[in-house]
This record gives structure tokens, sequence and C-alpha cells, in this order.
């Protein structure tokens, strides 16, 4: 699955900019990278600075899957 710091580098963004993006502080933006879960209108606002869809993503990796742990 692509993640959020991967489109950054791959269009040339600073973590700068996705702050400003976002509203929030780069050392928000990097807890943001850190968390395992992330609640869906964040990844929604994300998709959206970014131009990407991670839901997609999401969707095939599922998908994609022989078994899916749930069980976390």
């Amino acid at each position: 699955m692509t993640t959020e710091p991967q489109k950054l580098h791959e269009q040339g963004r600073t973590v700068t900019w996705f702050a400003t993006q976002l509203c929030c502080t780069r050392p928000n933006v990097y807890k943001i990278f850190r968390k395992e879960n992330i609640d869906i209108h964040l990844l929604w606002r994300i998709s959206c600075i970014l131009n990407h869809d991670f839901f997609r993503d999401l969707s095939n990796d599922i998908n994609n899957s022989n078994s899916v742990n749930v069980s976390k």
C-alpha cells in the first residue's frame, strides 16, 4: 500500500507544505505518520490533499489478501 510519506516524496512536497494543507503543525504531521490507525475523515482529507485514493489502496489490499487478520 502507498503511504502518505511516499506520496509526499513522489510529488516533491514537503512536510511543511502538507502541514499547512492539513491546518496543523509539522510535529502533528509526523505523529499522524507514526499512527497505526487514523480516522476515516482524516484519511479522506489526506487523500484530497495528495490527490491519491488511499481508500482504493486499502480495498485492493483487502481484495488481494488471502487472509485478513482483523483480530487486532
